[in-house]
């Protein structure tokens, strides 16, 4: 059953790099299709403990480079009082999320409020990032409050790393939604995008997540 997957995985990646060339990607699209308020969904064949199965939120993306967020990799820690106060956290919103391998000590808030535009960047409609302690603070002990992800670390490249990457098959596309950042459950969103995507993108989706279990 493992060959059997693997030959799968093979033809259906060859398929889509072939349609990728057929259609002049290379010349017309990674500015265009790579922006601001996308998602990069990690083809399977991308390994390592960030980055499989992973979905980036692009944050920011121009010819300097690129930053985004790993929002389907839950994290486990415990915070200083000074951030979050346990006996005073009421948002049930709340969530800590892995948000990429570089300065993983560094806390950035994505949510869905508005209330604080000049403290933010909007990334899509009703997904902002950013926000000082007294708005975290006021959230959290709102039971009513915002979905908020508490993101350490966070992903980076340098000018035209990133459309290489996507060039190279590393990467698959798809607009970014409200609904996907804070609704879907994370273990669940890298499916979710692929079998919306349909076609070969779907039959992907079905593969095990370890195929040696087959």
């Amino acid at each position: 059953m493992l060959r059997v997957w693997k030959k799968l995985l093979s033809f259906i990646m060859n398929n889509l790099q072939a349609k990728i060339e057929g259609e002049n990607i290379m010349e017309n699209a990674p500015y265009s299709q790579i922006q601001k308020g996308t998602f990069l969904i990690a083809t399977p064949e991308i390994e390592g403990e960030f980055f499989f199965r992973g979905v980036v939120l692009i944050c920011e993306h121009n010819a300097n480079g690129s930053f985004g967020l790993l929002i389907n990799k839950n994290l486990e820690l415990e915070l200083p009082e000074e951030i979050i106060n346990i006996n005073q956290l009421e948002n049930p919103h709340i969530s800590l999320r892995a948000g990429g391998p570089i300065q993983t000590n560094q806390m950035m808030l994505l949510h869905d409020s508005s209330q604080v535009e000049y403290q933010t960047l909007k990334i899509t409609d009703e997904v902002f990032l950013g926000g000082d302690l007294q708005f975290l603070q006021e959230i959290l002990t709102n039971q009513n409050g915002s979905f908020v992800h508490l993101c350490f670390g966070y992903t980076g490249w340098s000018g035209g790393q990133l459309e290489r990457e996507f060039l190279d098959g590393h990467w698959f596309l798809h607009p970014a939604s409200n609904q996907h950042v804070f609704h879907t459950p994370p273990e669940k969103l890298w499916q979710t995008l692929l079998r919306e995507m349909g076609g070969k993108y779907a039959t992907l989706s079905m593969i095990p997540e370890d195929l040696t279990l087959n």
